[in-house]
Order: structure tokens, then C-alpha cells, then sequence
């Protein structure tokens, strides 16, 4: 795991909407930290510190440590409000943890050595079925990623969870089959590309064929004019 990023913060005295949004005025986010049988404690964040961690892969798997007024705790962010328009944070909930706390959480699914796929060299495509998988763990053996080696898959291959190796303690919370992550697909859409050429060019015949048929047409209507000529 990576280094622990703190966060400042400062507690907040009054709670409710106008507080929150006297908090959202004042320059600064909103939030709560909660949880470890301790009273809910209402905090504001800097909203450019929380504003960069939001937009990095993993945000709600990453555990962050809340400074406030000197006293630190351990938080994993469970909930998080943007701005319908903007995005920009609008109020926070952290889940106060130890290393010890056990929790369900998403993981992010990668995959690496793709060029080592004979299935994706020959032209396969790799369809992720699911794009992160939600696991039980404790919050000091939080994973980085659930990372998946493609090398020597094929195409028609499919990828289980059973087939992935997850860390010590790390166990997926669906627990009754053996569901699918990835499959390597047979290139399907070039040979759609390929039957719908064959078909423009079928009708390209037709036309040609139909043309000549009205050039039959307009030489039989000239005879006839000069029938009636004469």
C-alpha cells in the first residue's frame, strides 16, 4: 500500500443544511467522521485536497487519515455528494477504521500482459465483464488492485474468479458460483464489416442490372415514335 494522505480539518460546532451550506459559502467541504462506537464528529475539508483524491482511481478503497485539531483517525470515504452540474464535492461521510476492521469493498479489476494473448494478438477483443469486484477484507490489507495475467489466453477463454489470485485475508462477498470477470471474443465485428460489403455489393449488381433494363425500355419507346412517324 501506498503512503497515507491527511487530510486537514476542522470541526465544525453547528450541524443541519444552513450549517452545511454555510460551511459550502465559507470556501470549504462539508463532512462527517463516523463510526468505532465515538460520536459522529462534523468536520470541514479543503475542497481542493478532497477534489483531487475524488478524481483518482480507487478513491473509495483508499484509506486517508483526517487531521483535526491535532487529533488524527484512520477514515475510508463511504459516501461522497457532488454538484449535479459541477462536481464538485458538496458533503462527505467517513467511516472511521483500524487495521483491523473488516470490510466490503470494491476492488478494481486490471489487466496486464495482453500482448502475451495469443487470442488478443490474433485479433480477439477483451470483453470485461465486470470492471471491479467487491471483496471482504480488513482495512489494513486493502488491496491496490485485483490485477489479472492475460498471458497464453485464447480466444473463447473466460476468466472466473475462481482463476484469480486474491491476497491473504481478501475473499469475494459473492460466494455461491463462480462468476465471470472477462472473456476474449472472436473479432465479430470486423466479419459483420466483411457480410455487410458483400451485401452493398449484391445490390450494386441489381442496380446495374435494372438500368440496363430501362435503357431497353427508352429503345423500344424510340422505335415505336418512328412507327408512327411513318
Amino acid at each position: 500500500m501506498t503512503e497515507t494522505l491527511t487530510f486537514s480539518a476542522e470541526a465544525r460546532t453547528r450541524v443541519g443544511k444552513g450549517a452545511a451550506r454555510a460551511a459550502r459559502r465559507a470556501g470549504t467541504v462539508p463532512a462527517v467522521v463516523y463510526g468505532a462506537n465515538k460520536d459522529p464528529l462534523p468536520i470541514t475539508i479543503n475542497p481542493i485536497a478532497l477534489g483531487i483524491e475524488i478524481r483518482k482511481p480507487g478513491f473509495f478503497a483508499t484509506l486517508y487519515d483526517i487531521d483535526c485539531d491535532g487529533n488524527k483517525e484512520r477514515v475510508l470515504c463511504r459516501d461522497l455528494q457532488l454538484h449535479p452540474v459541477t462536481d464538485v464535492p458538496m458533503h462527505a461521510d467517513f467511516l472511521r477504521v483500524t487495521e483491523s476492521t473488516r470490510l466490503n469493498i470494491d476492488i478494481a479489476v486490471l489487466f496486464e500482459n495482453e500482448e502475451e494473448s495469443p487470442g488478443l494478438k490474433g485479433g480477439g477483443v477483451l470483453n470485461i465483464v465486470r470492471h471491479s469486484v467487491e471483496v471482504m477484507c480488513r482495512a489494513g490489507a486493502i488491496p491496490d488492485a485485483i490485477v489479472i495475467d492475460l498471458t497464453g489466453r485464447e480466444v473463447g477463454d473466460s476468466i472466473h474468479i475462481s482463476e484469480v489470485n486474491l491476497p491473504d485475508g481478501v475473499q469475494p462477498t459473492i460466494d455461491d458460483r463462480d462468476f465471470t470477470i472477462a472473456t476474449i471474443a472472436a473479432p465479430t465485428v470486423a466479419i459483420e464489416e466483411e457480410v455487410v460489403e458483400g451485401e452493398e455489393g449484391e445490390e450494386g449488381e441489381e442496380g446495374v442490372e435494372g438500368t440496363e433494363g430501362d435503357e431497353e425500355g427508352t429503345e423500344g419507346g424510340e422505335s415505336s415514335d418512328n412507327d408512327d412517324d411513318s
